[in-house]
């Protein structure tokens, strides 16, 4: 299982991002569940959902994002590895850093519309 938090983002944004991983991987997150907007003046919303990676589908392609998301994966090595990958088959994606624990690993990306 991986957690990903989406910080930053518009809720726009975060549907597409999480459309994406949905079509790829199964989640607790249902289909029609939209994240909510941010109120104004608050702090930094965080959209966070968890995905099982039971299949090998990997999404084709994404809406453009209006702005770049910031994405914290976190779990198992080989499971926040085969996400992040299908993260890059839809979106522009940089590393901004990364650490590893015994059993799990959190990465941080930046996701941007692939040109």
């Amino acid at each position: 299982m991986v957690t990903v938090s989406l910080t930053g983002s518009s809720k726009e944004d975060a549907a597409a991002v999480f459309g994406v991983l949905r079509t790829a991987f199964p989640t607790a997150l249902h289909s029609d569940d939209v994240p909510h907007e941010q109120l104004p003046g608050s702090q930094p919303f965080v959209r966070t959902a968890e995905f099982e990676l039971t299949q090998e589908r990997i999404p084709t392609g994404a809406p453009p994002l209006s702005a770049p998301v910031t994405a914290t994966l976190q779990g198992a090595y080989l499971a926040v590895d085969q996400l992040r990958e299908a993260l890059g088959d839809a979106f522009a994606v940089k590393e901004q850093g990364s650490a590893s624990g015994d059993q799990e690993k959190e990465v941080e990306l930046e996701l941007g519309t692939q040109q």
